[in-house]
């Protein structure tokens, strides 16, 4: 059902990034870390689609919740361009959340660019379950990383990297993400959203260390209800012999790293290692 959201707050947060946030009642009231919105500028037909984006935050009290965004094409644009008093046109909340890890697990929450949104309403879901978590926060240079003080609050901790060296550690983000994995007392799952690439990373790295962990899988989403079928993914799961691909937007778009059948791959990870330890 499409929703009418007014814009209550429009936060810059440098170059191409702001914080949004609308008012609807029944969003801030359901919404779940992991899950997204299909949203698009203004009440007029054009541009037809929507775009997806997680949601950051909520506040049911004041009925609001919030979207951190970067302005690329034409549909971030316009989200961009909004001021207070605009109305939006929203479907949502929609997708598969995060799973809380199991009861003394650490969640090591790892974050490529503006892959960082659905962790900061994934850390309030924590905090208030008392289970620990950390927060790994990983862009090009500083300037991708306006999100790194949101967590300063809830007392969770972030490491950043950025690959030119401008803020924390030079390099990747799955850098620090295994040097803690390799050294932690407790048990961790992993959480990762961002660039293939770097969850194609935190596949192999869960895979290695043989860690539970979740991705939020991105896409290309054109309806968000499964309709589209814009978005499948190849995934296979324990039970089948093959893989079957399954819409992110309704299936995902968080999923099991043991389920993800990379590009160019036959089985999943967890699965092919599986038969090479069989052998």
């Amino acid at each position: 059902m499409n929703r009418d959201v007014p814009l209550v707050s429009r936060e810059a947060l440098g170059g191409s990034y702001v914080r949004v946030t609308f008012r609807h009642p029944e969003i801030a009231a359901e919404a779940r870390a992991g899950q997204f919105v299909m949203i698009k500028a203004g009440t007029s037909p054009e541009p037809p689609l929507r775009r997806p984006f997680s949601i950051l935050s909520v506040n049911p009290g004041e009925e609001t919740f919030s979207l951190f965004l970067k302005a690329v094409g034409r549909g971030s644009r316009a989200l961009f361009d909004m001021e207070p008093g605009d109305v939006a046109q929203c479907l949502g909340p929609l997708g598969r959340p995060f799973a809380a890890p199991p009861e003394g697990c650490e969640a090591l929450l790892v974050a490529g660019g503006y892959g960082i949104a659905p962790f900061r309403i994934f850390c309030e879901e924590l905090v208030r379950e008392g289970k620990r978590a950390h927060v790994f926060y990983g862009g090009r240079t500083a300037a991708d990383l306006p999100l790194q003080g949101a967590f300063a609050d809830l007392g969770v901790p972030v490491t950043l990297t950025t690959d030119d060296g401008t803020a924390g550690t030079r390099g990747r983000v799955t850098g620090p993400v295994d040097e803690y994995a390799a050294t932690a007392s407790r048990g961790c799952t992993l959480y990762a959203c961002g660039p293939d690439a770097m969850l194609h990373a935190v596949a192999r790295l869960a895979a290695a260390r043989a860690l539970p962990a979740q991705l939020s899988l991105d896409p290309w989403m054109g309806c968000g209800i499964g309709t589209c079928l814009g978005c499948v993914v190849p995934i296979q799961k324990a039970e089948e012999a093959k893989p079957k691909n399954r819409c992110a937007c309704t299936e995902g778009p968080v999923f099991d790293y043991a389920e993800i059948v990379w590009p160019g791959e036959a089985a999943s990870l967890a699965r092919q290692r599986t038969l090479q330890e069989s052998r």
